[in-house]
Order: structure tokens, then sequence, then C-alpha cells
């Protein structure tokens, strides 16, 4: 497994609904939609140098995402970022941990799959922990997996939603094959995005990734797509077969939870390089500079 327990969370403090628990009595209702139907959004976000980095762009998502499912009670961004302060603020954390911020559809008067069961509003879950990059700085095995990822037609991933079944399964084919995660394809044989990162290449100098069709447009895609240019490196979306990966320059995935990683092989097939240059460190440094300057001001 790439990620492990670290003591350092023993006694964490987390936000649910309106306050802070500890983390042995931080829970939700067995009526809360999460339980019920994974019924929710959420958004994973990082803390660098006294700064959330992207935070503005994660809490936009999060209320898009709750909209396209018609949450009602949605908390406003005011309120997100003093529960998101507090719950920081509670656990002294300034630099190297990782924020799981959830919305629930929140507590339903019985159970059912019915959204006008839901009358008093969402639940707004804030999970802070020490957690280092999750897979480390050691190159990544990828194997292609015969789950396709959820189209637009199915469930859209534009939604950043909770029921992560499609992406588990996957993840199921991956580690019974001993690799570290799960390229998924579309319904269309084209690379979507790994089961939980978005997916480029790196070919004779052009940096190249999957539209976002059948994928999350993950926040950290996005500024690998606008750092790109300004490192000498022209971008652009496309169609891409799995043929593509296997003969790059270079493959790498794009996550909060992981940043940039690159990627050995995919299927038993070596990524290998045939140029001197390597586009991925300078990727990287460029990322690692905008993360250590840019975001939401910690006011602690």
């Amino acid at each position: 497994m790439q990620q492990t327990y670290n003591p350092a969370n023993d006694n964490i403090q987390i936000w649910v609904g309106d306050q802070l628990w500890h983390r042995n009595e931080a829970k939700v209702s067995v009526f809360d939609s999460a339980v019920q139907g994974g019924d929710a959004v959420w958004e994973g976000m990082r803390v660098y140098n006294g700064r959330i980095f992207a935070f503005d762009d994660h809490v936009e998502r999060l209320h898009a995402s709750a909209h396209t499912l018609m949450f009602n009670g949605v908390p406003d961004k005011s309120f997100i970022r003093m529960a998101v302060m507090e719950t920081l603020k509670a656990n002294g954390m300034r630099d190297g941990a990782h924020i799981r911020m959830t919305l629930t559809r929140g507590e339903k008067i019985t159970s059912g799959m019915d959204p006008r069961l839901n009358q008093r509003g969402c639940t707004l879950i804030i999970l802070a922990e020490w957690k280092a990059p999750v897979y480390g700085s050691e190159p990544i095995t990828l194997i292609t997996s015969s789950i396709r990822r959820n189209s637009p037609m199915m469930l859209d991933s534009k939604i950043h939603h909770n029921n992560l079944l499609n992406n588990i399964l996957a993840k199921i084919e991956a580690n019974q094959a001993g690799a570290d995660d799960a390229l998924m394809l579309d319904i269309h044989g084209f690379v979507a995005e790994t089961n939980a990162c978005n997916i480029f290449l790196i070919k004779n100098g052009v940096l190249r990734t999957p539209y976002a069709r059948a994928c999350l447009p993950g926040i950290t895609r996005k500024k690998v797509l606008a750092l790109s240019p300004g490192a000498g490196l022209p971008a652009e979306e496309a169609d891409l077969s799995v043929s593509e990966f296997y003969n790059a320059d270079e493959v790498f995935t794009t996550g909060t939870m992981g940043e940039l990683v690159p990627v050995s092989s995919i299927d038993g097939r070596a990524i290998s390089n045939r140029h001197a240059k390597k586009w991925l460190p300078i990727l990287q440094e460029a990322y690692a500079e905008a993360t250590a300057s840019l975001g939401e001001k910690l006011d602690f």
C-alpha cells in the first residue's frame, strides 16, 4: 500500500457539522446520505508553507458538484473557510497536511433514496491529517483495468462525488496484478485517467493529456497545463490510446494526493525516454514553486 497509518494523527480534531470532535468521537448519523447511498461530494486540498493551495478552486468545484446534485442548505464559502481554518488551527497544521473536505446531502428523516427525505441541510466534514504525498518519490507501475471509466451518459465525472465504486473496482484489479494503480479507459477505448489521478504523457517535446470527457478535470491537471508553456513545453488535450502511453518518452500522473508522479511501466511495458532531456523534473520544480508561494493564507 502507498499509505500507512501515521501515529501523528492519533489525536487530530475533525470538523463534523458545526464543530470540532476528537477523531474517536467524529461521526455521522446512520441516516446520513453518505452512509445511505454515497450521496456526497468531496475535495482534497494540501497545506504548504502556511497556505492552502488552490483553495478557491476546490471550494468552487465543491459548490458546483453540490449544485449539480441539487443539495439544499449548502454552506457558503465563508463558513467553509472558517471550518477549515479552525480545523487546521486546532491541529497546529501549517505545512505537510492534507485536507479531505466532504459535503453530504445531510441526514434523512428515515432511510430511503428520495432526496426529499433530507430535511436538515448538508453535513460538512473537514478531515485534516499529517500526510505526505502518497506515492513518495519512486516511480509507479500501472496496469490497464477492464473496468471502464464512467461516461457522462451514466454518471458525469465532472461531479466530484463520493460514490467511488467505479474507481475502487479498478484499484482492486491493480492490487491483484501487483501494480500500484490502474489505467482506466473510456467507453471508446481511449485512456481516461487512473483510478485515482489524471495522467499525462510527453512525446517528442509535447505534453499531452486525455480530453476531460470521462475523467475529472483535476485542479493539479489544470495547474500543470498552465505551467507547461512557461517551461518551454507545449501542451495539448487529445484522444490517446494505451499504445501511445506505452511508447511515450515520459508518463506521469497528477493529483492533490500525490502531486506529479512518474510512471515506470504500463502493463509490463517500460516507459523509455529516448531523449537526453527529461521534462518531468522541470514541471515538478515549477509546481513546487507554485505550491510554496500561492494559495489561501492561514489566519493563525
